[in-house]
């Protein structure tokens, strides 16, 4: 574990493994913690870098009224900058995959593979902004918890257990309240990047949870046509696959970092 400042910004990494760097991007309104499964299971064949993004987890509070994924993106390159990372295997959940996408946009050079979990290409349609909205004015005039237990059944399959509901639990209601605001407002704002995924000329893999109601396989066709990409269904999860279903995501981001030579 490490701190590291990128543009005069505080941000706290956990690291595990060797060889060849695969970097992790946190959902909303999550934090690093939520990959920990993975890089237990994938550090035998990657240095697994996992940072908390700018506002969230144990990196520096944010002052920004809205984080866009552009900002995510670019603050993910300072920091393998830092690191002396020339290029990275990106795997991102959620609001990660939107984050993952700006940086296959913005930085594509840096890239070997590009991992999207449960996540979409598409921009919100204008009910879905309206929902964010609607969101971040309850977060700001009755903070998190009744958001929480809004949220938490919808980021999980119906077998989950009480446990993983807690640590969901946990995460959210630790995310500071502005931050959870502002990433709204920036996930608000990002535009179609399907585009980016038909001319990305990297493997591409798509991973979704059979039960995932969020981002339904719908989402998760659509990319990996555009990208003409490998489709893993994990069955027995919902939006949550890499903790409700450790076991079958560890085994599609083999398999997709197999089709390629380390660096």
């Amino acid at each position: 574990m490490a701190t590291i400042t990128v543009n005069h910004h505080q941000f706290f990494t956990r690291e595990r493994g060797r060889g060849p760097v695969a970097l992790f991007v946190h959902g909303f309104p999550l934090d690093s913690t939520m990959w920990l499964e993975q890089t237990e299971r994938l550090s035998d064949v990657r240095r697994c870098i996992v940072p908390d993004l700018r506002g969230f987890g144990s990196s520096a509070p944010s002052l920004r009224t809205v984080l866009t994924m552009e900002e995510h993106a670019d603050d993910l390159v300072g920091i393998i900058d830092v690191l002396g990372i020339e290029r990275v295997d990106l795997v991102g959940l959620s609001m990660g995959g939107y984050v993952a996408l700006a940086f296959a946009e913005r930085h594509p050079d840096r890239l070997r593979t590009l991992a999207l979990v449960d996540t979409k290409s598409t921009e919100d349609s204008e009910e879905g902004k309206a929902g964010r909205s609607a969101a971040a004015l309850r977060i700001a005039t009755e903070g998190r918890a009744g958001f929480a237990t809004d949220m938490v059944p919808m980021l999980v399959s119906e077998s989950a257990s009480p446990w993983l509901r807690a640590r969901l639990r946990t995460m959210i209601e630790a995310a500071p309240a502005e931050s959870i605001v502002a990433a709204l407002e920036g996930m608000k704002r990002r535009p179609d990047r399907t585009a980016v995924l038909s001319n990305i000329g990297i493997p591409v893999g798509v991973i979704v949870g059979e039960h995932d109601a969020l981002t339904p396989l719908a989402d998760a066709d659509h990319m990996a046509a555009a990208a003409g990409a490998a489709l893993s269904i994990v069955p027995d999860a919902g939006h949550m696959a890499p903790v409700e279903n450790p076991a079958a995501v560890e085994a599609a981001l083999r398999s997709l970092w197999g089709a390629v030579s380390p660096d």
